[in-house]
């Protein structure tokens, strides 16, 4: 299958922090973070087999932009035939794909409702509904039959989207569907029904100072080299819980060349978070050689213009290769500070407390402001992540 690259139609509106500024989205991140901590307590799991995958014995990759969205990222995702255009957020850490948070659901000859219930909670939102079978377009060449997603008929959390593009490791949608083992992810379909070659995600954001732009892309089934720079690092996911059941890593962080503040640790890497979060002990350590200050209306850490000058990068070690968090790359973009409700001008830290106490087996997130930094792949069939810097790693666009 020929690489195709197809681009997301712009939503009007977003899931954004501008409502309740960036408290509410340390509000939301935190939230996340604690149900995350819980484990797979998204539901009351099941004591059932996880599903098989076939193998797949045709197809290739393809790839679709995704549209920053100032706080997530989103992207268009047409359910069922003909097809209805939702926006859903896409997060590595879930995997329920579900429809009906503000667009309401509309059967047609492909829909099939199984009777099951569906009820997810987020830690920072909830659903619960119906769970149907459906044709799932996520582009002109990867089209899934049979998908499973859920109709929500009660939906919290989630302004500006219709729903979730779950993308996490299937495991995660254990006890979610009534009389159900698990739902195969989006990713788990195309490879079992052989549109894509291989069981995995790869994702290219880049940063930005405007919203609502096409700035994204998201590679089923293979990885796009046009993207990055170097060569791929690839590491085993995490065996320390709660980290192994999402996409976890270890890592350690330093702030400059002789400032460790994160030993090396078990953590996640997660679009579905905005900030970069740290075990507080890290956090701590990193406010205080920064300087910064907290910010009384946003919540955030805010430093002076001459501390921006003397801000040291962070330096995050992945499998024994170090990668560079530059001082550009930790703060917010200025021409985006109306969304978290700040002042124009100031400059503001996109890293916060995680909330916990460092050896809780998940002490960080790498979330999409990291993201937008570095390449990643996300490998179900070898249970796997990849990183390599981008022609962004070091950009100065914040």
């Amino acid at each position: 299958m020929s690489h195709v690259v197809i681009r997301g139609i712009p939503f009007a509106t977003r899931l954004r922090a501008a409502k309740g500024g960036a408290k509410q989205l340390l509000e939301h991140d935190r939230a996340r973070a604690k149900k995350f901590l819980a484990g797979k307590s998204h539901h009351t799991p099941l004591n059932a087999l996880s599903s098989r995958i076939p193998s797949a014995t045709s197809g290739g990759n393809s790839s679709i932009d995704v549209t920053d969205s100032g706080v997530t990222y989103t992207m268009q995702v047409g359910v069922g035939n003909p097809a209805t255009q939702y926006t859903l957020l896409i997060d590595t850490g879930s995997s329920n794909t579900w429809v009906g948070a503000d667009l309401a659901y509309n059967p047609t000859s492909s829909s099939q409702n199984t009777g099951n219930t569906i009820n997810v909670s987020y830690g920072s939102g909830t659903m619960s509904g119906t769970e149907y079978t459906d044709t799932v377009t996520l582009g002109s060449s990867l089209v899934i039959q049979n998908q499973g997603v859920g109709v929500a008929s009660s939906a919290q959390g989630f302004e500006g989207v219709d729903g979730i593009l779950g993308v996490g490791p299937v495991d995660l949608t254990e006890g979610t569907v009534s009389n159900t083992a698990d739902v195969p992810t989006v990713t788990d379909n195309l490879y079992a029904q052989g549109t894509i070659s291989s069981n995995l995600l790869g994702i290219a954001y880049e940063p930005s100072s405007n919203a609502e732009v096409a700035n994204g892309e998201l590679t089923f089934g293979g990885t796009d080299s046009t993207k990055y720079t170097g060569t791929l690092n690839t590491v085993p996911l995490t065996t320390t819980s709660p980290a192994s059941q999402y996409w976890g890593i270890n890592q350690s962080v330093s702030y400059g060349t002789g400032q460790t503040i994160l030993n090396t640790t078990a953590g996640i890497v997660d679009t579905g978070t905005t900030l970069l979060l740290l075990a507080t002990e890290a956090f701590q350590a990193y406010q205080q050689a920064t300087g910064a200050t907290q910010d009384s209306t946003t919540g955030l850490l805010t430093i002076t213009p001459q501390q921006y000058t003397n801000l040291q990068s962070l330096y995050f070690n992945i499998g024994n290769v170090t990668y560079e968090f530059t001082p550009n790359a930790q703060i917010w973009p200025r021409n985006l500070n109306s969304i978290l409700g700040g002042e124009e001008g100031q400059i503001y830290l996109i890293v916060s407390d995680l909330g916990s106490s460092f050896g809780s087996g998940l002490d960080f997130i790498n979330g999409f402001g990291w993201l937008q930094r570095f390449y990643t792949v996300f490998d179900t069939g070898n249970k796997q992540l990849s990183v390599a810097t981008t022609a962004y790693t070091d950009a100065d666009t914040n």
